[in-house]
């Protein structure tokens, strides 16, 4: 199974990460990009920055990638997450899985985009209309859990 976590400050090339899982064995191909909206919890956000812990987001993304072979039939599955300074459209992460049928594909998907805002220590600076700015952090629990982004 292949498999593949990884931080980028570049642009995420959804394309070429697609073009990255076919597989003869895959009947079943499941993307999910997250872009950068312009409102959050009713606030209009006008950019995003994003900081991660690169050592422990990179190891608890292999291991949630990990997970999904071990609960889902796959053949592959990739996720990227940008860091550093995103505007409204941009992609803030993209996730891919293919697996012989579309359940295991949409299942596997869904899982590793919800365990990975829940777990990889990734923080996300938004930026206000009104010129304030505020830290979230994006990881709820396990090991990646903070309170306040690194410095």
């Amino acid at each position: 199974m292949g498999a593949a976590f990884q931080l980028s400050a570049s642009p995420i090339d959804a394309g070429a990460l697609r073009s990255s899982l076919p597989d003869d064995r895959a009947g079943a191909c499941v993307t999910f990009e997250g872009w950068v909206r312009n409102r959050n919890e009713g606030r209009p956000v006008t950019a995003l920055d994003y900081e991660a812990y690169a050592p422990l987001a990179e190891k608890e993304g292999a291991r949630i990638l990990a997970e999904t072979a071990e609960k889902f039939s796959v053949v592959a599955v990739r996720c990227v997450h940008r860091t550093g300074a995103l505007g409204l459209g941009d992609l803030a992460v993209w996730v891919g899985v293919t697996a012989e049928h579309r359940g295991d594909a949409f299942a596997a998907c869904r899982y590793i985009i919800d365990e990975a805002k829940a777990r990889i220590p990734i923080w996300k600076r938004e930026h206000y209309a009104n010129g304030a700015a505020a830290w979230i952090n994006c990881a709820t629990r396990g090991e990646g859990a903070a309170a306040k982004p690194p410095s």
